[in-house]
């Protein structure tokens, strides 16, 4: 185990939940002096008290090891508050409602804070019959690529799972999506209103049959 409760930790959380030291050593069968060695760093508790201490201020102990309680509110399942956690050396995507504690290679995962997309980042999207057409302008190398794209609506998600050396593209049903996301491996998470996509030309969502035009009179001259 690469790391461990800290007696920081723990004090944050007894007073948190408006308890003593002796409050605390008795629900957990030790004396006070115990915990107060934990809080001033003289002393951790032993692996055996960790559930016992979690289950006492109502955490589970991947938040108490991990000094990140999580509470959520009643989100009401509304997917537009999704969090994206990935794995920086898996490559593994987790999906979330709310906030969790979340752990992949001993790594201590953060949620992504999505950016609005760049001229780096440009993402071109067609309405296709019920469909969305996403297509990401992104390299697509061993080292720099987009790993994963998706469309969220109120209540439901629909992601795509990308590699290198593939297509930066997707298609999604419409069903209401509200928002598109994708992550680039090397500067993070963006998104884009589907509508703003299509619409936006000042952005350089510009027609979609002119801009095929372009670019296809662009690789004849440098492809």
């Amino acid at each position: 185990m690469n790391q461990y409760v800290t007696g920081a930790v723990i004090k944050e959380l007894r007073e948190k939940n408006r308890m003593t030291q002796l409050q605390l050593s008795e629900k957990l069968g030790v004396s006070d002096k115990t915990v107060s060695k934990w809080e001033t760093a003289k002393g951790y508790p032993d692996i055996t008290l960790l559930e016992p201490i979690a289950k006492v201020f109502r955490i589970s102990v991947t938040e108490l090891i991990s000094g990140n309680p999580v509470h959520n509110a009643n989100i009401s399942a509304n997917m537009l508050r999704s969090k994206f956690y990935v794995c920086p050396v898996c490559g593994n995507v987790i999906h979330c409602l709310g906030e969790a504690a979340i752990h992949c290679h001993g790594i201590s995962l953060a949620p992504l804070d999505a950016e609005q997309t760049d001229e780096r980042h440009m993402v071109f999207i067609e309405r296709v019959e019920d469909e969305y057409y996403v297509r990401i302008d992104h390299s697509m190398t061993k080292d720099h690529y987009i790993s994963f794209v998706a469309a969220v609506s109120l209540d439901h998600m629909q992601m795509v799972k990308l590699y290198p050396e593939g297509s930066a593209e997707a298609r999604f049903k419409i069903r209401g999506v509200r928002r598109i996301f994708f992550y680039c491996n090397r500067d993070g998470l963006f998104s884009i209103d589907p509508v703003k996509g299509i619409d936006d030309k000042e952005s350089g969502y510009d027609n979609s049959q002119e801009r095929r035009e372009l670019e296809k009179a662009a690789d004849m001259l440098f492809g």
